[in-house]
């Protein structure tokens, strides 16, 4: 596995910690279907300007606004995930 790649660990632990910003994180880690952890590794590989924790605060913060969750910060946190500079350059 290559250093952005997603690494699994076990499962249901929980942690919270503080980031530099002072903003409350809480960290999780589950169990993937292999097929899901190998597209996760082939999306990362193909646009190293992602890695695991980009990758899954855009696919929740998606999932959320999708669904009718109405929250400027998950908003704020969607769009700048999916469309922060250079967002999707290709690795080649």
């Amino acid at each position: 596995m290559q250093g952005n790649q997603f690494r699994a660990q076990p499962e249901d632990a929980i942690h919270e910690k503080l980031d530099s910003s002072n903003e409350s994180i809480v960290s999780f880690q589950s169990k993937l279907p292999i097929p899901l952890k190998q597209a996760m590794n082939d999306f990362i590989e193909l646009y190293p300007n992602w890695d695991q924790y980009r990758l899954i605060k855009a696919a929740l913060a998606g999932f959320l606004v999708q669904n009718g969750v109405d929250s400027r910060q998950i908003t704020r946190l969607y769009i700048g995930n999916m469309f922060g500079g250079k967002s999707l350059v290709e690795k080649r």
